[in-house]
């Protein structure tokens, strides 16, 4: 029972994480974006991936090791869309990943402004996520009520 607790404590914070992170990058990627700035926004996007991966090791653990055992996930409707919203926000996070890791190379130069329209084009990936991740709690709270 303590291990449930720890794996359902530990999943919820990491998915509370993650949602911080989104709303941080959304509020970064702005025009004007110095090199320095670059720098700061890389370091978070690792952290990003970081906890995401965290994210679905605990969860797996819930599965395995929880109290409910894994019929209660792999049966309920609502956690499939649950992790269908998952993925739909970690397929959006990988072209801002790989617009920050480009931007990365070119904050070398201390003078260095990312872009406006790439900034425009970026921060809207960023958005669709912040846009979808809700449905994720959404869908763990049906899980436990209406998923069967």
């Amino acid at each position: 029972m303590f291990t449930d607790l720890v794996l359902a404590s530990a999943h919820h914070v990491l998915v509370f994480l993650l949602a911080a992170i989104i709303a941080t990058e959304a509020a970064m990627v702005r025009p004007g974006l110095s090199a320095a700035g670059v720098k700061r926004l890389s370091r978070i996007d690792a952290y990003y991936g970081a906890i995401a991966a965290l994210v679905i090791l605990v969860g797996v653990g819930r599965i395995v090791f929880g109290l409910k055992g894994w019929e209660a996930y792999i049966y309920n409707w609502a956690f499939w869309s649950k992790m269908a919203a998952f993925v739909a926000v970690g397929l959006l996070s990988a072209r801002p990943t790989l617009q920050i890791r480009k931007w990365r190379m070119s904050a070398d130069d201390e003078a260095f402004t990312v872009p406006t329209e790439e900034i425009a084009a970026t921060r809207g990936f960023i958005i669709a996520q912040g846009a979808i991740f809700p449905l994720i709690p959404i869908f763990a709270a049906t899980m436990v009520r209406y998923g069967y």
